[in-house]
């Protein structure tokens, strides 16, 4: 009888120091690769080369569109951006800014993206906007920087 709950203490014991620590940490390229919903974004980056800048040291904050948000894109341009490497790179770091911005810390203000261009953010509330795309998922949180879930794709300026 001793045995048998000192075996179920141990077991207690590391299913407690299990859910403690929950999952190891992630970059923000892993988040992505991890997400079925974020699956779209995840091959584009893969495509345009961008996994070793999302799993380099950052911070950054990325602005990732949903699968839902690149259905919404028109197949022409999609295909467009799949021939055309610089551009979809473009687009994609369109997305990324330099820095760790959690949603609490968004004011209404311009920020640089990756990409070079301003990116207009806003906040009403418990409401982020990033340009014309809604905060769906905010701060998830990777070990460099933080990902939010929006529902469009952002398409840079024209220069």
């Amino acid at each position: 009888m001793n045995l048998r709950r000192l075996f179920l203490t141990a077991s207690l014991t590391a299913m407690m120091a299990g859910c403690a620590t929950g999952p190891a940490p992630q970059s923000l390229a892993d988040t992505l690769a991890a997400d079925p919903s974020l699956s779209t974004l995840h091959g584009l980056v893969t495509k345009a080369g961008l996994l070793d800048t999302l799993k380099g040291a950052g911070p950054f904050t990325v602005f990732a569109p949903t699968n839902d948000a690149f259905k919404a894109v028109p197949a022409k341009t999609l295909d467009d951006l799949g021939k055309q490497p610089a551009q979809l790179k473009a687009v994609l770091t369109y997305h990324v800014v330099p820095g760790k911005l959690m949603a609490a810390e968004i004011k209404s203000a311009k920020v640089k993206s990756l990409q070079g261009a301003d990116l207009a953010l806003s906040k009403a509330g418990d409401f982020v906007t990033v340009e014309d795309a809604l905060v769906l998922k905010a701060d998830r949180v990777a070990t460099n920087g933080v990902l939010h879930m929006v529902d469009r794709v952002l398409m840079p300026p024209r220069r």
